[in-house]
């Protein structure tokens, strides 16, 4: 890891593969920004294995070239932070789209003490062709919504390429991703540890490259989306959980006493057990929840959840234990109820549609019985690592 140097105040990043036709330009209006606004500060390409000529002209150009091994956009820009040895960094680009010749709102914000300043094309202006409908109109508004949503976020422009930030506070965010999706995650991780956030507006132009540039629409748009849901288990499987758990046991109580007609439409013990069905996938929905917050915040991968360490002081193995005992015996007693009428009838045909209303809660809380007893056991196989008086346990 580079060693900042006192006097150096700014770093000016860009990401780099193959980007000769465009670098050099880029390269000079960053170092006639910091020669213009007597800026002490440097110009660093994080070179991803160029094979072309970019990593000369970098150097011809007064660059500082930091080799980058592991592929990947975000590992560029992670490698180059951590190379960077200025107390700020502005990252962006070689591709010509950002005017590396104007950040001076950003080093304004960043000189204010904020922690990370993005970028706003949306608010500063997108040139004819800068960029494909899909994205300005679809691409990024959804994504952004869905970032805004799960972690309220101020950004309004999530995938920005032209941001500033201070060296320390983004490293102390332990940044993981190693493609596009490491821009989603600075915004992500610099909201949930509360950093100070901000937005100005800038300007995005076509890139002046004659190849297409690295960005799969569709690829890093799944990446994008797939990392803000891995992030939140709560809106991947929490929220959708409790909603189909809440909507089953609805259908199975309002269809167990009888068939019930809407419309003209008659339900009964087939809808029972669809009903039924949303009762066992959304309790497992919410286990998966459960299993992936406990694992998730003790490796880091999740932020710490203060509420959640408190309902797992609750729901212990013993309580688990516990509640999978009853709803076992409930199950068996319903369908020992379901066995009597079958022992009444001399163990002959029965009228399924009185039978299955016993046999279908029955079979119901059985399976929630095991999932339950089953779930509290691999828990506590979770925290087994919380023993260790080295690590952190996050449920205490």
């Amino acid at each position: 890891m580079s060693i900042v140097t006192p006097d150096l105040e700014l770093t000016i990043l860009m990401p780099c593969l193959n980007e000769a036709e465009t670098l050099a330009r880029c390269i000079d209006k960053a170092q006639a920004y910091l020669s213009r606004h007597n800026i002490r500060g440097e110009v660093v390409i994080a070179d991803n294995g160029s094979t072309d000529s970019s990593q000369a002209i970098a150097e011809a150009h007064g660059a500082r070239v930091v080799p980058i091994p592991q592929r990947g956009y975000g590992s560029a820009l992670l490698g180059g932070i951590r190379a960077a040895r200025g107390k700020f960094v502005i990252m962006g680009d070689s591709d010509d789209s950002y005017d590396f010749s104007a950040l001076e709102l950003f080093v304004a914000k960043l000189r204010e003490g904020y922690d990370l300043v993005m970028g706003n094309r949306f608010r500063g202006g997108i040139q004819p062709g800068a960029m494909p409908p899909l994205h300005r109109y679809l691409g990024n508004p959804v994504l952004t919504f869905i970032g805004r949503l799960f972690f309220r976020s101020p950004c309004r422009d999530f995938h920005c390429g032209l941001r500033g930030f201070s060296r320390r506070a983004i490293l102390s965010l332990d940044l993981q991703a190693p493609g596009m999706e490491f821009a989603s995650e600075m915004i992500v991780k610099a909201t949930l540890k509360k950093l100070r956030v901000t937005e100005v507006p800038t300007t995005l132009s076509p890139d002046g490259r004659s190849r297409p540039p690295h960005l799969r629409s569709w690829r890093d748009g799944w990446r994008h989306l797939r990392f803000l849901l891995l992030f939140s288990p709560r809106w991947l499987f929490f929220y959708p959980g409790v909603a189909i758990f809440a909507l089953g046991l609805v259908g199975m109580l309002w269809l167990l006493p009888q068939p019930q007609t809407i419309g003209g439409f008659t339900f009964d013990i087939h809808s029972l057990l669809y009903a039924s069905m949303g009762v066992v996938v959304g309790s497992q929905i919410v286990m998966f929840w459960v299993f992936a917050k406990v694992y998730g915040m003790r490796e880091g991968i999740v932020p710490q959840d203060p509420s959640f360490h408190g309902l797992m002081k609750l729901f212990t193995l013993e309580h688990g234990l516990i509640a999978g005992g009853l709803l076992l015996l409930l199950g068996l007693g319903i369908g020992s109820y379901a066995m009597s009428s079958w022992n009444y009838a001399g163990f002959g045909s029965l009228q399924p549609t009185d039978t299955m209303r016993f046999v279908i809660p029955s079979v119901t809380a059985i399976i929630l019985a095991f999932q339950i007893t089953y779930g509290s056991f691999f828990i506590s196989v979770l925290d087994i690592r919380g023993s260790n008086p080295e690590a952190i346990d996050p449920l205490e």
